[in-house]
């Protein structure tokens, strides 16, 4: 069967060396940062689709699917791959589609609108934005490698989320084009609300292939990072930066100790036992912000230039889920949750979480601004793993005291965080992919249409 899906694969795009069928190929191609969770790790390591096709058009994509439709083969979706909850691990074989040669930037409108191909990278988009006086609102900690299409597809946050809140909110897509899987596929256009229908469902009910992603004006940011004795001292600084709108920043983060300790390549901004914040500030704020530090009783670590995607250090790298990396590297035994806190309680909830879990759970917390103009302590904490049991008792527990967990250790949308709780997401599957072709087994809601005879 590969054999002859891949030769008729060969008649539907231009180059046929975009129709990869060897072995290691086709294992990078079907695999993401999964890895990270324990629990996926061996339950996906070996999922593997049969043919890959990489598409370098919207007409090529519409020829895929059809082909895909016409022998009810499944076709998983990717981009480069950086996303950690194996949304782009096919779990039914089929068609691996990388969508990473579509990768055009077609223009950044007057009013700072980027349009662009779902394979565009993100640190690509950065810097021809800088170029023209707009910048990322906001963008993951994999921005030199991710693409935008990745990003809208199973992102939700990131640098800059502390400012413009995350993708979901404030028109930040103002736009998208996707190619269904119906029985005849077509281009929808979605604009305002509809793109909701779409974002954050890992490519299960529509294919990306155009994208209107709005920018905001670029700053000229500096790099900071401080410490602190404490934890409880370095997050109240932290906190009184994020939440107060005068100041303009686009990164606000904390790490508990013994968190910065595995950050080796930028030990200089490490101080042993203490805890660090780090931060995104505009230049033109530097000043007042040591005179804040000082009267927090916080120590100036770092202080440094952003040029942009390729600066050195560029301290995002250590933010995020990035830092998760990171923690692994220094002690394969970590892993890590994704948690919201509650502004009002988070102290209360970190009070009961240590005395809980003791440091099996380290805080490393991540303000961003939800949909309401409320800027909250998101968080990535580093946990240490032991059992499956373990780690779902300190997701439910953190569940009971009010903090918000999407669970990074499942391999389906509906407990990932991000899926919609009025159900529009699965609603447009059912009307756009009703045979359940797209990346099947991630969106447990969906039931196939009965087949009629």
């Amino acid at each position: 069967m590969r054999d002859t899906l891949a030769a008729e694969l060969s008649q539907v795009v231009a180059d046929p060396a975009r129709v990869l069928t060897a072995p290691a190929v086709l294992d990078r191609l079907s695999h993401d940062f999964y890895w990270y969770s324990p629990i996926l790790r061996p339950r996906l390591v070996d999922k593997t689709g049969e043919v890959a096709g990489q598409t370098g058009s919207v007409d090529e994509v519409l020829a895929v699917m059809r082909v895909a439709g016409k022998h009810e083969i499944p076709i998983t979706t990717r981009g480069a791959g950086t996303g950690n909850y194996g949304q782009c691990v096919p779990l039914e074989g089929g068609i691996v589609l990388d969508l990473s040669l579509m990768d055009k930037l077609e223009e950044i409108t007057p009013d700072g609108v980027a349009i662009c191909e779902p394979g565009m990278r993100l640190g690509v988009l950065e810097t021809e934005a800088r170029k023209r006086g707009w910048e990322l609102r906001m963008y993951p900690s994999t921005l030199v490698k991710a693409t935008v299409g990745g990003f809208l597809a199973g992102g939700s946050g990131g640098i800059g989320s502390v400012t413009h809140g995350g993708l979901r909110d404030f028109d930040t897509v103002r736009g998208i084009e996707v190619v269904t899987m119906e029985n005849e596929p077509r281009v929808v256009m979605h604009q305002g609300d509809a793109v909701h229908e779409i974002l954050h469902a890992w490519g299960t009910n529509g294919i990306l292939t155009r994208i209107w992603f709005a920018l905001a004006p670029a700053v000229e940011w500096t790099q900071f990072t401080a410490a602190f004795d404490t934890y409880d001292q370095a997050f109240t600084f932290a906190e009184s930066i994020a939440v107060d709108p005068s100041w303009c920043k686009r990164l606000v983060t904390v790490f508990e100790w013994p968190i910065p300790s595995f950050f080796t390549p930028v030990k200089q901004v490490v101080r042993e036992g203490k805890a660090i914040v780090l931060l995104m500030i505009a230049t033109s704020q530097l000043e007042q912000l040591r005179v804040a530090l000082a009267s927090a009783g916080g120590q100036e670590t770092f202080c440094g230039a952003y040029d942009g995607p390729r600066t050195q250090p560029l301290l995002s790298d250590y933010t995020w889920n990035h830092t998760t990396l990171w923690a692994m590297k220094a002690d394969p035994a970590y892993t890590y949750l994704q948690c919201g806190f509650s502004a009002t309680e988070c102290r209360r909830q970190f009070r009961l979480l240590r005395e809980r879990y003791g440091t099996e759970i380290l805080f490393h917390i991540e303000f961003m601004k939800n949909g309401m103009s409320e800027v909250v302590p998101g968080a990535i904490p580093v946990v240490r793993f032991t059992t499956e049991e373990r780690l779902n008792d300190m997701i439910a527990y953190c569940r009971s005291i009010g903090v918000f967990v999407a669970n990074p250790h499942v391999n389906y949308l509906e407990d990932g965080g991000r899926f919609r709780a009025d159900n529009i997401q699965l609603r447009a599957k059912q009307r756009y992919d009703p045979r359940g072709l797209l990346n099947p087994g991630k969106m447990i809601s969906f039931q196939k249409e009965p087949v009629t005879r």
